[in-house]
């Protein structure tokens, strides 16, 4: 499940981050995804970008999430408001 685009960063290489656990997505290993986010109800919490926490505001009708370099992503972006 993809949040936002793939983001070139630093050096070029478009790294990504899992937006659950923060970890470097690195091809052919398994990163477990947990099974509320699977199903749509657990917001991301790291940038898929850099890595790092972001600040995550859920509301009724949704949520947002802010990285300080990337800055703000919503459940509109993923379309699942």
């Amino acid at each position: 499940m993809t949040i936002m685009a793939e983001t070139t960063v630093g050096d070029g290489r478009g790294e990504r981050y899992n937006p659950y656990t923060g970890r470097r997505v690195v091809a052919g290993v398994d990163d477990t995804v947990p099974t509320a986010a699977q199903l749509g109800l657990e917001p991301p919490r790291f940038c898929e970008a850099c890595g790092r926490r972001m600040v995550v505001q859920i509301s009724p009708d949704g949520w947002w999430a802010k990285c300080s370099r990337h800055g703000v992503f919503d459940s509109i972006c993923g379309g699942r408001r």
